[in-house]
């Protein structure tokens, strides 16, 4: 998983969709939207794959591939609420796909299973008709058929409590399973129409497996004794962290090249040692070690004398004689101090050079993950439960900016994402931040404004300012990724720079806290900052009714039909783009914008570009806790927080960063609510409809009394979202069913809830002669021919070299 490993796995629901979360809040009669439909021009992902890609023939046969991945497995079955990316990549590998999934992020058939799949009647009820590849066989020389289709659909349909599934989407809306001509057609018949029945028996697993609750639910935990694939799964070792892949001797289709696929278990932290080890030949890295190989090769070129980075690069020749100085020096107890840390350093030295050395062996195969981050907006209570709050957060963020922090370091298109429910280059993608409209701090202070929210003195911070200054407070140095000491601590998130290391120097921030007294070393943006000269001109709040606003944003996202020139931007080469873009911003400034087209109209707002001092409302500060991980490759997260909180500080938004342990941060903050603001990823599906409508639906009280929030963890939904994803979900026209998702996205982004920011970078270090392996994007991997480049064959040209 790249830098930003806060990414909760979402899972298809018992009966609705997958297990997920997303909603908005509102009961509303409104309007359909218009535009998004079938005329929209297809997008072209932001980023292209990055596999290094081969024909078979020029790789030779043989050899075995080591694949690092985060864990072990605790189940091989993907339908179990454990399962992870783990238990995904193996069922790639050994099991049946009726589609995969190409590098437009389209599900595509799998002909190696499936010669047909099609909609064969429609009325009265819908009815697929599959017929399945004739050498299809399971490793135990049955054939695949339909008895396969039905125990599959019976273990997921949620009629049986026995059967512990995670997901039913799409399962449960199956009314019945039977024989066609033969064994080997498959006839599928819907009780409700289904959009994305593409979506099922994907993968598939044997009867032996789905026949029985207890096979299901134990059966294939740890092992998968039948199974059809290119690779069957040959042995798990647990203690020695690895799961052996074998070639499958009864596979009809294209051998596949390797003999043998080992996922070896490497933590995070252990990867660049892995790597250089040989333990690996192929892993996800973050940016710190993408730099650490990008540097091995520059080295390798330039061999003069010892390294200008890593332990103890930063020495200056000052600092060294300092150090000899009290190492040999009258200070007995200092001096010994002083050897064992000179020691400890040079070994960090010896082993990060011979690390370097085996680094030279990789290259950096980069691309865009098919995901994206956003800034989670908890609307269920405190200032964010009015919708004028968080459309003025949204509006405060320059989406550009942050896009460009995280991916133009990485040398990868920094584009923002402007859709929740696909990414560029699908068929559902198309930019509906529209709905919400562009960074305007003006108009982001009008809403606040409108809300209550106005300048004003909080007398109780302003005695608790006064206490720091007689307490003597000085500053406080923070490093650039705002590492902290502790798991859980609250700091500051302003200033830092996203993608630098925790140790990559400090530098001033600003004031601090010292911690003393009633303080709790809590650093609040926009109330420690003491800038001189802090008068302020209050904003006068017209009191103009929350519905009216509501309804003119409701009009603003209807609007887009009309808007879809804006969409063909997205086909502009990225320079273009980011000068139509500024071109754009300059002439709707330049007019004004469209008075009252997100506040009311007639709201004043404050002239200076930054709001002087903080709001308050009723006497309390407008505060809101921003909660981030805390753990090792989460700070260039915290990075990107760090920029948000400026962003707001200028609106007069104050924000309080809390950094907590990584193992803690969904189940107890995100999953429970709480936290005001959050960044998390979601994973982009080709079947939105089926696969998003739980992480966007709206929360509906449960029997005892508490939210149902499935895994909109925002807290954020609406009944006509709800209503938009069912109606995509049972139209069977797939232009009108894709529109549909268009307009769903259009209303989620005016609910502002969820605030997506950047497709998350995917860097993967791999041997320069391992083809069709590295950066996948959308694409699901063809593990047949992954393999090793024959002696003499020439490496494939990179996407990453030029």
């Amino acid at each position: 998983m790249p830098h930003d490993r806060a990414r909760p796995r979402p899972v298809r629901p018992a009966a609705t969709a997958r297990s997920a979360v997303f909603l908005a809040a509102g009961v509303l009669a409104l309007p359909a939207l218009t535009g998004c439909g079938a005329d929209d021009e297809p997008s072209t992902p932001t980023a292209g794959q990055d596999i290094a890609p081969a024909t078979r023939d020029l790789i030779a046969d043989g050899a075995t591939m080591k694949w690092a991945v985060d864990a072990l497995p605790e189940t091989f079955n993907a339908f179990q609420s454990d399962a992870d990316a783990t238990t995904t990549r193996v069922a790639g590998a050994v099991l049946p796909a009726m589609y995969r999934i190409d590098a437009q992020g389209r599900a595509q058939r799998n002909p190696d299973f499936l010669e047909s799949a099609e909609v064969v009647e429609r009325e009265p009820r819908q009815v697929v008709l599959y017929k399945l590849n004739q050498q299809a066989v399971w490793g135990n020389g049955r054939e695949i058929g339909a008895d396969d289709f039905a125990a599959q659909w019976r273990a997921l349909s949620g009629r049986d409590s026995a059967y512990w599934t995670a997901r039913n989407a799409g399962y449960d809306r199956i009314g019945k399973i039977e024989r066609g001509a033969n064994n080997l057609e498959v006839r599928v018949t819907f009780d409700k129409p289904y959009a994305d029945w593409r979506s099922l028996f994907s993968p598939l697993y044997p009867k032996e497996v789905m026949g029985t609750p207890d096979s299901f639910n134990d059966g294939a935990r740890t092992k998968l004794k039948v199974t059809a694939g290119p690779f069957a799964l040959k042995g798990v070792n647990r203690s020695a962290g690895r799961i052996t892949l074998q070639r499958n001797p009864r596979w009809w289709g294209r051998p596949a090249k390797l003999d043998k696929l080992i996922l070896r278990s490497v933590p995070r932290s252990q990867r660049a040692a892995a790597l250089a080890e040989g333990r690996v030949d192929l892993a996800d890295i973050d940016a710190g070690e993408a730099n650490r190989i990008a540097l091995a090769a520059r080295d390798n070129k330039d061999t003069r004398g010892a390294l200008a980075h890593g332990p103890g690069a930063q020495l200056t020749p000052a600092g060294a004689l300092r150090s000899w100085a009290v190492a040999h020096g009258s200070d007995e107890e200092a001096a010994d101090t002083e050897q064992r840390a000179r020691k400890k350093t040079r070994k960090a030295v010896a082993r990060y050079a011979e690390q370097q050395k085996g680094l030279r062996g990789f290259v950096v195969r980069k691309s865009l993950e098919p995901a994206y981050t956003q800034l989670a907006l908890n609307g269920s209570e405190g200032p964010l439960a009015d919708d004028r709050v968080r459309r003025a957060v949204a509006r405060a963020l320059d989406r550009d900016e942050l896009a460009e922090t995280v991916l133009k370091p990485l040398g990868l298109p920094a584009e923002p994402v402007g859709s929740h429910l696909a990414l560029a280059g699908q068929d559902a993608y198309a930019d509906n931040s529209g709905a919400l409209g562009d960074q305007d701090a003006a108009e982001a202070r009008a809403l606040l404004a409108d809300a209550g929210w106005t300048p004003g003195a909080v007398p109780e911070q302003k005695e608790k300012g006064t206490a720091k200054e007689q307490a003597g407070q000085g500053e406080k140095k923070k490093t650039a990724g705002g590492e902290s000491d502790s798991d859980s601590d609250s700091e500051s998130g302003s200033g830092s720079e996203s993608g630098s290391s925790s140790d990559s120097g400090s530098e001033s921030r600003g004031e601090g806290r010292s911690g003393s007294g009633s303080d709790d070393g809590t650093y609040i943006v926009g109330e420690d900052d003491d800038k001189p000269g802090g008068t302020a001109t209050s904003v006068l709040s017209p009191a103009r009714a929350a519905a009216y606003q509501e309804s003119v944003l409701l009009r603003q996202a209807e609007a887009l039909g009309a808007r879809r020139e804006a969409d063909k931007e997205q086909k502009k080469e990225p320079g273009e783009k980011s000068k139509a873009k500024a071109e754009a911003k300059g002439e709707k400034h330049a007019k004004g914008g469209a008075p009252g087209a997100y506040a009311p109209k007639g709201t004043a707002a404050p002239g200076p570009a930054v709001a002087q001092g903080p709001l308050a409302k009723d006497g309390k500060p407008l505060t809101l806790r921003f909660v981030l991980p805390s753990g090792p490759g989460s700070e260039p997260l915290r990075g990107v927080a760090d920029r948000i909180s400026r962003m707001l500080q200028r609106i007069g938004v104050r924000t309080e960063i809390a950094k907590v342990a990584d193992e803690s941060y969904f189940k107890d903050h995100i999953a429970s609510g709480q936290y005001d603001l959050a960044l998390y990823s979601w994973p982009a599906s080709a079947f939105p409809a089926t696969d998003a409508r739980p992480i966007f639906a709206k929360p509906v009280p449960a029997a005892d009394g508490s939210l149902n929030v499935e895994q909109n963890y925002t807290r954020v939904g609406t009944d006509h979202i709800d209503q938009l994803f069912d109606q995509a979900l049972g139209e069977l026209d797939e232009n009108e069913s894709r529109s549909l998702v268009k307009k769903a996205d259009a209303r989620i982004w005016a609910a502002a809830g969820s605030i997506p920011l950047y497709q998350r970078p995917q860097l993967v270090a791999a041997r320069p002669q391992l083809a069709n392996a590295g950066a996948f994007g959308f694409e699901t991997p063809v593990y047949q021919d992954i393999g090793f480049l024959r002696a003499g064959a020439k490496a494939p040209a990179s996407p990453s070299d030029g």
